[in-house]
């Protein structure tokens, strides 16, 4: 009995620390983007939530040790931990956690096949779990005496803002790479060839020219949307929201003329917007795509039934002959 308990927690312990490697290299790319805050760290993008709420749909909740395992990781990798890092550990844990809980509750698929599904991941995995691991870090920073209490409002935006991104970029991305199907039709691979040259040369002029041109990446996520659904418009939102980021910490193009602070604010508006569009327009194009092939196949089935009644009624009204 020992034995047979061993080898069910060896997989479990696996993937808790495959998810903690996860966790920490997502870090640790998301560090590569951070700004200082009022003497606080936070990240317009961070991918570690995103990757935890994917982790927690594929493989369960068992697994929510690698989150906590993981987020002290990278904090440890930036300084020695304490009891705040402790507390922010705790918060970043809790709300991927509640973000699976809810959307396990609302029924979620994570093919998001179905608009509503799209809309959770949007409200119950983005936006409201992570009110929590925003408000326990910036409580924490300033209850330690990390943050001063003017600058409570602009991290904890902030820091609310880049958890939530992290799960509306990166959870959409990784659960479309893990279900990808490759077309076998060329002209598919050219037009995703064309997309993906338009997607790097309209980003970069919407992101590094000093006209106001950011509205130039809507059409181009919704082409990517319309035509390949997530499989397109998540790696389009992906390279938005990071060169987007890139720019508006460098404080060029758009955001040059703007202090940190607006330059986090219209970062943040974009980075919504964007997604909110991407992801919600690829789960009703998915949706409305297999609400027509199912049409499609109960008319087949319709007329297989209509022309085996029809053979078999010409068969009774002219017997063959003896």
């Amino acid at each position: 009995m020992r034995t047979e308990g061993l080898r069910r927690l060896c997989p479990t312990g696996l993937r808790i620390l495959a998810v903690a490697a996860a966790y920490f290299a997502g870090g640790r790319m998301g560090l590569l983007q951070q700004v200082a805050l009022d003497g606080a760290v936070v990240t317009p993008l961070w991918p570690p939530t995103g990757i935890a709420v994917a982790c927690l749909l594929w493989l369960g909740p068992r697994v929510w040790p690698g989150i906590a395992l993981g987020a002290v990781l990278v904090i440890q990798s930036i300084s020695p931990i304490d009891p705040v890092g402790f507390g922010i550990v705790a918060g970043n844990t809790l709300a991927p956690v509640c973000a699976f809980l809810m959307l396990r509750r609302a029924g979620f698929r994570p093919a998001v096949d179905r608009l509503r599904d799209g809309l959770a991941l949007v409200f119950l995995g983005g936006l409201a779990p992570m009110l929590i691991s925003a408000t326990v870090g910036a409580l924490v920073l300033e209850a330690s005496g990390n943050l001063p209490a003017s600058g409570f409002w602009t991290v904890w935006w902030t820091w609310w803002a880049g958890d939530a991104m992290g799960v509306l970029v990166v959870t959409p991305l990784l659960l479309v790479v893990r279900g990808l199907r490759l077309s076998g039709d060329p002209y598919r691979w050219v037009e995703a060839a064309g997309l993906l040259v338009c997607a790097v040369a309209l980003t970069l002029v919407a992101t590094r020219s000093d006209l106001a041109l950011l509205f130039l990446v809507f059409p181009l996520l919704i082409w990517a949307a319309l035509r390949f659904q997530m499989a397109g418009s998540a790696p389009c939102m992906l390279l938005v929201s990071v060169l987007a980021n890139s720019a508006a910490i460098d404080r060029i193009g758009p955001f040059d003329h703007h202090t940190l602070v607006e330059g986090m604010a219209n970062l943040q508006a974009l980075n919504g917007g964007a997604a909110l569009t991407s992801l919600l327009l690829s789960a009703l194009v998915t949706e409305q795509n297999s609400i027509r092939l199912r049409i499609e196949q109960a008319c087949l089935e319709l007329a297989e039934v209509v022309e085996q009644l029809s053979s078999g009624k010409s068969a009774s009204r002219w017997p063959p002959d003896a």
